[in-house]
């Protein structure tokens, strides 16, 4: 789901994400919206993320980070979590998805459309963007993509990120 949410207190809308989890089961990540470059570049960051956790082979406790990490193409939490949102008005992607069949997560069925409908809730306006619509220059700073990284490449900025996500469980 994208939209513009307005934060005022970080703490307060990162818990806020959290009760909707525990009240509906669903991992719940908000991300800058500016930074995904695609709705397959978080539905690949979920799944591996996911296959990490049912191998055991996660880095993070909570399903939501670890699917972060996979997003950022990093490992280390801290770079990750720049991934994330930050106080002021802004475009997000907010990711709501089911581990509840997921082995080693430890989480029961998800109900998604009731974690879909109250994440609404915390947008000011619905963003009907998708694929494509992200900020280009924040996106290759964030992923150290250069000029002749792209150039040797045979896709584009969105597949050069998308390959950074794959091979996350490579550098494990």
């Amino acid at each position: 789901m994208r939209g513009t949410v307005a934060i005022d207190d970080l703490d307060g809308f990162l818990s806020r994400l959290d009760e909707i989890g525990a009240e509906t089961g669903a991992v719940v990540q908000a991300f800058d919206a500016d930074l995904v470059v695609s709705d397959a570049h978080l539905r690949e960051a979920t799944r591996l993320a996911a296959r990490a956790v049912a191998r055991g082979e996660a880095v993070a406790r909570d399903p939501g980070v670890e699917i972060m990490l996979y997003a950022a193409g990093r490992r280390q939490i801290d770079r990750a979590l720049a991934l994330g949102v930050s106080e002021g008005e802004q475009r997000a992607a907010v990711l709501v998805a089911d581990f509840g069949g997921v082995p080693g997560a430890d989480r029961p069925a998800a109900d998604l459309d009731a974690a879909a409908a109250a994440v609404e809730e915390l947008t000011t306006e619905a963003d009907g963007a998708g694929d494509g619509d992200f900020d280009a220059e924040r996106v290759r700073e964030f992923y150290g993509v250069s000029d002749r990284e792209l150039a040797a490449t045979a896709g584009d900025l969105t597949d050069v990120v998308r390959e950074r996500v794959a091979l996350l469980d490579v550098e494990k």
